[in-house]
C-alpha cells in the first residue's frame, strides 16, 4: 500500500494538488484517505507530500507543518482563496479519474 501511495503522489505535477481521497482512489484504495495520511507521514523527503490536501482544498496539517505546506504550495504557484487551494485551477485529475 505504501509503495502505491508514494507512486501516486509522485504523479501530481508541480503547481497541482489532489485530495487525500483522490490519491487513495487513484492508488487503488478507494475510501482509504486516512491510510494516505499515514503513508505521507512515513514517505520521506522524495515524495511531494505538500501536494496532497484535504477535501475542498483545505490544508489539514496543524501549526508549523500547515504553514510549511502552504508556503511550499505558494512557491509552486498554487493560489489560495482564504484558507483553501483554488481547486478549479490547481486540482490534479489522475488519468482515468473524473474530478
Amino acid at each position: 500500500m505504501l509503495a502505491e501511495i508514494r507512486a501516486t503522489v509522485r504523479k501530481i505535477p508541480k503547481g497541482k494538488v489532489a485530495t487525500y481521497g483522490e490519491v487513495a482512489r487513484a492508488a487503488g484504495f478507494p475510501g482509504r484517505a486516512r491510510q494516505v495520511v499515514w503513508a505521507l507521514h512515513h514517505c520521506g523527503p522524495t515524495v511531494p507530500w505538500q501536494r496532497v490536501v484535504g477535501a475542498g482544498g483545505r490544508i489539514l496539517l496543524p501549526g508549523e507543518n500547515g504553514l510549511e505546506q502552504r508556503l511550499r504550495l505558494k512557491g509552486e504557484g498554487v493560489k489560495f482563496q482564504g484558507d483553501r487551494v483554488m481547486m478549479e485551477e490547481h486540482g490534479h485529475a489522475f488519468k482515468g479519474a473524473k474530478r
